[in-house]
């Protein structure tokens, strides 16, 4: 459900009444000392949440997550939330670099957030690193967009129906860019090598953000290149890309889906928050109201608009068992698509 549907009393899985009745037994194991500053500001509707917030985030400056991360901290700020925010970009292999720092230096830390995503979901499946997303907390699902299909703008590709064809005929010599290998650029990828028959052929390109995959395009080192909207927008409107299909099942963005176009793929993109497994429950609680009063924020609302992301709310034990069987699902789905890291 999306935040702005919400009644502001509703919109939290855990009331007020029922947040002071765990925060009270919470404090039984905590500490009464440290239970009561909790208590306190959760005391105050408009009070913030948190003196100060770390919002780490799993990639280089620029990218979607890095996009994300930075929305979100300055709707905090806005929204009163929280006093101060710090960022931390650690970028590397989908996400699973930072992951694992996250892990190492703030699983018991009550004022850090990890922004993470299907990109995550993905480069673990692929990679199969020691730290995977059962090692931290989901807090909430925050949004969801789609991946363009972009070319040169004299690319001879003017179609989804041209790629396809271009794949089976040579998709060995046919460069792909994306992102991080596992991810969902490289999932949709393989999602259209697949239709043309070439997956054990696929060429992609992993790139660390959307600026290289541009780069990647206009230098001539990549046919195709896959991201989201949002990092191809400005070349596309300059008339230096050109975007031949979205992910989407629908038009977006003045955009024809691929699959409205005759080639039967359609893949979407998330993007949410995590906290460390040793972060205390009634913290975890904090930190997701803390997040819900953001994306209520008119800041944030003007911001998904202008970096045309879609609302994906979901929380709690919803966001838990979607995050439960997207993990299920991406180990097939990479073994079907034959993806490679």
């Amino acid at each position: 459900m999306r935040p702005s549907s919400l009644p502001a009393a509703a919109a939290l899985p855990l009331s007020r009444r029922r947040f002071g009745t765990w925060l009270a037994a919470s404090a039984a194991a905590a500490g009464a000392g440290q239970a009561a500053l909790w208590a306190g500001n959760a005391r105050a509707a408009d009070a913030p949440l948190s003196s100060k917030l770390r919002i780490v985030i799993p990639a280089n400056e620029g990218g979607g997550w890095d996009q994300t991360g930075r929305a979100l901290g300055a709707a905090l700020l806005a929204s009163g939330a929280v006093g101060t925010v710090t960022y931390e970009n650690i970028g590397g292999k989908g996400g699973t670099i930072g992951l694992a720092k996250y892990v190492e230096k703030y699983d018991a830390d009550p004022e850090a957030l990890l922004v993470s995503g299907m990109v995550m979901v993905g480069a673990v499946a692929l990679q199969k690193p020691a730290v995977t997303l059962a090692h931290v907390s989901p807090v909430a699902r925050l949004t969801s967009d789609y991946e363009v299909v972009a070319v040169k703008a004299d690319s001879p590709i003017k179609t989804p129906k041209d790629l396809v064809a271009q794949l089976r005929a040579d998709a060995a010599n046919t460069v792909i860019a994306g992102g991080s290998a596992g991810g969902v650029d490289h999932m949709f990828a393989g999602m259209l090598a697949r239709v043309a028959g070439a997956s054990a052929s696929l060429n992609y390109q992993p790139h660390p953000g959307g600026a290289q995959v541009v780069e990647a395009l206009e230098t001539g080192k990549a046919a195709v290149g896959i991201s989201g909207y949002s990092e191809f927008a400005e070349n596309i409107a300059n008339g230096k890309l050109r975007a031949i299909g979205v992910s989407s099942k629908h038009p977006f963005q003045g955009i024809a889906s691929v699959r409205q176009q005759g080639v039967d793929a359609d893949l979407a993109n998330w993007r949410g928050v995590m906290t460390g497994k040793k972060v205390p429950p009634y913290r975890r609680g904090q930190l997701l109201e803390a997040v819900q009063r953001a994306t209520t924020h008119d800041l944030w609302q003007k911001t998904i608009k202008r970096n045309n992301w879609d609302p994906y709310w979901m929380a709690g034990k919803d966001f838990e068992s979607f995050l439960e069987l997207d993990t299920a699902m991406a180990g097939p789905l990479i073994y079907l698509l034959k993806l490679k890291a």
